[in-house]
């Protein structure tokens, strides 16, 4: 019942006929996305400076670093990207991703704190400071967002970045006074560089947040259409904002805790998806997954062939081709308007 209603409302909506939302997953559009990723995958786990082929120890490092990189990339890619769907769906605002909220800037805070009472911490302890500061910061943003009338679709993601610059700049002043400022700095260039066996298997739960993600889809739809209408079917609006802002940090502080800042990467993946398809985060999550992946793992293949042997960190590409993304975007909204 759920699930029609849901539907329903969205149809009715959105001015895009009906196929680009509900039509089936498993088109030949998508088939071939996922063939593109797996030959970038393929690319991926035969580039880079160590001859693998004509060293002995060649096959050993093939596994220990090569295959936990290419999967860390193809994880990292899928969670980045989902974050900025469910942050751009129950925000209404296609300008909103984990970047544009403060939500990387509080995860990294979240972080420093680890360090600051554990000098050593484990993956662990860094994981759960960063995912309960990103859920700290991410709920501190939504009430910014209650406060504020003039909702335009700049003025979200100013708020957001105006939140995380007042972070970042808390977490330099506590860096600086403790003298932890190579921990800030190690968090801020996002690389796949140190990944290697051990170091990046907590990346698989995401498995579990897309499972999750999948699961509550049209609750999160429905949250997407306004407290309103959410309430009006019957959704308790504030449980899934919660719910939703709980999956976007638990991925978000993952990603943060064993790779680092990943800039844009939720802005640029879900808006290409939405501009085709539509917004219905039921049919849109595996193109979101799949597209997320191509992108983060082709910008790693360029991170480390630009300035070979040495490699550019991949935050550095991101960030480059995400800045483009978002002016584009913002033009495209002036235009339309």
């Amino acid at each position: 019942m759920l699930k029609n209603t849901a539907k329903k409302m969205i149809g009715a909506g959105n001015s895009q006929p009906q196929r680009y939302y509900y039509n089936k997953i498993w088109t030949k559009p998508f088939i071939l996305a996922i063939i593109v990723v797996i030959i970038l995958g393929i690319i991926s786990l035969f580039t880079g400076v160590y001859d693998i082929q004509g060293q002995v120890d060649g096959r050993d490092m093939f596994f220990i670093t090569r295959v936990p990189r290419t999967a860390a990339l193809m994880l990292t890619g899928a969670a980045m990207s989902m974050s900025g769907l469910v942050m751009q769906l129950i925000t209404q605002n296609r300008l909103v991703e984990p970047t544009t909220t403060g939500t990387i800037e509080w995860s990294g805070l979240g972080l420093l704190i680890v360090y600051l009472f554990f000098p050593a911490p484990t993956l662990v302890l860094r994981m759960t400071g960063a995912i309960m500061f990103s859920f700290i910061g991410t709920m501190i943003f939504f009430l910014f967002l209650r406060r504020v009338k003039l909702r335009s679709s700049l003025i979200v993601p100013i708020i957001g970045m105006m939140l995380g610059a007042v972070i970042s700049a808390f977490s330099t002043f506590v860096g600086l006074t403790f003298q932890m400022t190579q921990n800030i700095e190690s968090w801020f260039v996002g690389s796949f560089a140190a990944v290697q066996v051990g170091r990046y298997e907590y990346l698989w739960l995401i498995i579990i947040v897309t499972g999750l993600i999948f699961i509550c889809a049209d609750k999160l739809t429905l949250a997407g259409l306004g407290e309103d209408v959410a309430t009006s079917l019957g959704v308790n609006y504030n449980k899934i904002i919660i719910l939703g802002t709980g999956l976007i940090s638990f991925s978000v502080g993952i990603v943060t805790a064993v790779i680092g800042n990943l800039p844009f990467l939720g802005l640029i993946v879900p808006n290409i998806v939405s501009m085709y398809r539509g917004d219905n985060l039921r049919s849109n999550l595996p193109w979101v997954c799949v597209l997320g992946m191509g992108v983060i793992t082709l910008c790693d293949i360029i991170s480390r062939t630009i300035i070979m042997p040495f490699e550019v960190p991949v935050s550095l590409i991101l960030g480059t081709v995400g800045s483009i993304v978002f002016i584009v975007i913002l033009l495209r909204q002036r235009r339309l308007r």
